[in-house]
C-alpha cells in the first residue's frame, strides 16, 4: 500500500506535467495533444445578406481593413476610385495614459500606460494598442444604415478635430477631444471622447444628426480590432490566454480563440442588453461598454488575414429630419486590476482570468491584497500569504506527516517481507496488510490531506501569474520584478535545492523504478522553474521550505529521526 500511495501521488505529478504540456502546445498554436477542446460550430446563414450585414451576420461596415467600396450602402464609392482625403493622427495625454487618435473615423490607434513600462525595454513605457507594422490594435465607431439604406459616417470617414487642448492641465479633472463628420448620406456623426484623471475608463459619446429631408434608423458599431500575434516577452512555459471576450448576463463570461474564429468555431452569445465587449492579454485588456439596457448585437469575426474583430453593433430609434440622437459608452484600456474592473461594470473582472479555480482564487487574491497594505513589498506579501496558508492547513499537513512518519518507521520490516515472499505476491500483499493493522497505519493517510490542499496551491498559482501588480514589483536586492524570472537564476537554484531535500526526507520506495522515478519528477519540474516568474519561484521556495520544517519537527516528535535517502541510479 505505501507503493500504492507514492505511485497515486507521481500520477498525479505526471497527470500535472502532462497538462502543461498541453497548454505549452495550445499557446504556440498547435492543436492541444491530450485535451483537444470541444467547441460546437456556429451556424452560418445562407440566405442572401442585407445592406447592412454579412452572410455571417456581422456588418460589413466593420470591416476594419475594408475599403469604402465594402462599405454599406448605395453611395459607396470603391477605396480604390475614391479621392484620397488627408487625416492626421492626433495625441493627447493625461496623468496614466497618452492616445493617438487618427481623423480618419475618429478611432483610437495607441494606447500608451505611462504607468506600466516595457517587459522589453523598461525605459519605455508599455504600448497596449497600436497602429505599426509590427502591431494593430484598434479601438473604432460608426455608423450602419438600416436595410436598403445610403453609406453613414464610418471609421474610414475622415473627421475633422473640433477641441483644441491636447494634455490635462494642472488642476482639472477631465479633457475633451471631439471630431465632427462630414455629411455623408445626410447624417453627421459627431464623437466626444472625455478622458478623467486617475482613470483608464474614457467616456465616448456619439452623437447622430440627422441633416437629411428624411427619418433614419442607423446603427451604432463599436469594435476592437487585433493581429492573432501573442504579445512580444510572453513565456512559452505557462499559458495565457490572448482573444476577444465578451460578458453578456445570461451566458456569463464567454472567450474564444483566434484559432477557433479562423475555423469558424464561434458560439457566442449573438444579443443581449448587458455586458460588453473586450480584447483579453496577459495582464491588460480593452473593453467598449454600453449602459444596461441598450440592447446590442453581439459578434467575432476575421476581418483579414490574421486580423480579427470582437464587437457590439447597437440600433438606434427613428431619428426624424433636424434632431439628434446621442448614445453614450466608455472605452477602458488599461491593466487588469481587479478593483478597477469592478467598479467599471459587472463581470469586467473576468477578464483577469483564473480558470475554473476562479471561487478559490478571488478571496486569495483578496487576502493576498490586504497583505500589501500591511506590508508594502509584494514578495514579502507572497511569503506571508505562504504561512496562513500553512497555519490553516497545519492539522492536515500534521495528520499527512505523521502517517508518513509511522509509514517510515514500519518501512524496515515492508522491505524485509517484500524480499522475503518476493516469489509470493498474494502472501506478501497479505502479509503487508496485517502489517498496517498492527501498527494502526493507514497507507492512504499522507496521501489525502495534501490532496485537498492541491486546489488552494494551484489557485494561489494563477493569482500571481494573472496579477498586473506583480509586473515590475521588486521584492529584494536583485529581484527588481516579480512577473520576470530570476536574472542570476538564484531562486530556481534554491528551489531545485529545497526539492532535493524534500525528496531525500522520504523513505525510499522498495521498488527501483519508482524509486527513480521519484527524483525524476521533481528535478525535471524544478528545471522548469528557471524559466517561471520570480514570484511564483518565491511562492514555491516558502512552501517547500515550511513543508520541510513542518515534516522535520512531526517526525523527531513521533521518534522517527529525519534521515536522508539519497538517490541510487
Amino acid at each position: 500500500m505505501n507503493d500504492i500511495r507514492r505511485t497515486i501521488l507521481w500520477v498525479i505529478f505526471g497527470f500535472s506535467l502532462v497538462m502543461l504540456w498541453d497548454q505549452w502546445q495550445v499557446y504556440n498554436g498547435r492543436k492541444a495533444t491530450f485535451f483537444p477542446s470541444s467547441v460546437q460550430t456556429a451556424p452560418n446563414a445562407t440566405g442572401p445578406a442585407s445592406a447592412a450585414s454579412t452572410p455571417n451576420g456581422v456588418p460589413t461596415a466593420v470591416n476594419p481593413v475594408a475599403g469604402a467600396g465594402q462599405i454599406a450602402g448605395a453611395a459607396a464609392v470603391s477605396r480604390l476610385s475614391a479621392p484620397v482625403v488627408a487625416h492626421e493622427r492626433v495625441v493627447v495625454q493625461t496623468d496614466v495614459f497618452k492616445l493617438t487618435f487618427d481623423t480618419e473615423g475618429g478611432s483610437l490607434v495607441q494606447v500608451e500606460l505611462l504607468k506600466h513600462r516595457d517587459m522589453a525595454d523598461k525605459t519605455r513605457n508599455f504600448i497596449l494598442l497600436d497602429d505599426s507594422k509590427d502591431r494593430i490594435y484598434l479601438a473604432q465607431s460608426g455608423l450602419i444604415a438600416g436595410a436598403g439604406g445610403t453609406g453613414l459616417p464610418t471609421h474610414k470617414s475622415v473627421m475633422a478635430l473640433t477641441s483644441g487642448e491636447r494634455m490635462l492641465a494642472e488642476g482639472s479633472k477631465t479633457l475633451e477631444v471631439r471630431f465632427e463628420s462630414p455629411e455623408v448620406g445626410g447624417v453627421k456623426l459627431v464623437k466626444t471622447y472625455t478622458l478623467t484623471r486617475g482613470s483608464y475608463a474614457v467616456a465616448v459619446k456619439h452623437e447622430v444628426l440627422n441633416v437629411g429631408a428624411t427619418a433614419m434608423a442607423p446603427q451604432l458599431y463599436l469594435q476592437l480590432v487585433r493581429d492573432g500575434n501573442k504579445p512580444p516577452g510572453e513565456s512559452s512555459f505557462y499559458s495565457t490566454f490572448t482573444g476577444p471576450a465578451i460578458y453578456t448576463e445570461a451566458k456569463k463570461y464567454q472567450k474564444v480563440e483566434f484559432a477557433d474564429i479562423e475555423k469558424g468555431k464561434v458560439d457566442i452569445e449573438k444579443s443581449a442588453s448587458n455586458g460588453y465587449a473586450a480584447m483579453v492579454q496577459h495582464y491588460f485588456a480593452s473593453a467598449w461598454l454600453l449602459d444596461d439596457g441598450v440592447k446590442r448585437d453581439l459578434f467575432m469575426r476575421k476581418v483579414d488575414t490574421n486580423l480579427y474583430s470582437v464587437g457590439m453593433i447597437a440600433p438606434l430609434e427613428l431619428i426624424a429630419p433636424g434632431a439628434r440622437k446621442t448614445v453614450e459608452a466608455r472605452f477602458f484600456a488599461g491593466p487588469q486590476e481587479e478593483k478597477i474592473l469592478e467598479a467599471l461594470t459587472p463581470g469586467l473582472e473576468l477578464v483577469k482570468d483564473y480558470g475554473w479555480l476562479t471561487i478559490l482564487a478571488k478571496p486569495l487574491y483578496w487576502l493576498l491584497d490586504k497583505l500589501h497594505g500591511f506590508i508594502d513589498n509584494w514578495g514579502w506579501s507572497i511569503v506571508a500569504l505562504v504561512l496562513l496558508l500553512k497555519a490553516a492547513f497545519y492539522w492536515l499537513n500534521a495528520k499527512a506527516y505523521s502517517s508518513m512518519a509511522k509509514m517510515k518507521a514500519v518501512n524496515p520490516r515492508i522491505m524485509e517481507m517484500r524480499e522475503r515472499l518476493k516469489d509470493n505476491p498474494q502472501q506478501m500483499q497479505q502479509e503487508m496488510m496485517r502489517i498496517y493493522r498492527e501498527e494502526k497505519v493507514n497507507p492512504m493517510g499522507g496521501c489525502f490531506p495534501i490532496m485537498i490542499q492541491i486546489p488552494v496551491f494551484i489557485a494561489l498559482y494563477w493569482v500571481l501569474l494573472a496579477s498586473v501588480e506583480m509586473r515590475n514589483a521588486p521584492w529584494m536586492g536583485w529581484i527588481h520584478d516579480l512577473s520576470s524570472p530570476d536574472p542570476f537564476y538564484i531562486l530556481p537554484i534554491v528551489m531545485t535545492l529545497t526539492t532535493v531535500l524534500q525528496t531525500s526526507l522520504n523513505p525510499a520506495p522498495p521498488d527501483p523504478m519508482q524509486a527513480k522515478m521519484m527524483w525524476f519528477m521533481p528535478l525535471a519540474f524544478s528545471v522548469m522553474f528557471f524559466f517561471f516568474p520570480a514570484g511564483l519561484v518565491l511562492y514555491w521556495i516558502t512552501n517547500n521550505v515550511l513543508s520541510i520544517a513542518q515534516q522535520w519537527v512531526i517526525n523527531t516528535r513521533m521518534g522517527v529521526p529525519p534521515k536522508f535517502h539519497l538517490p541510487k541510479f
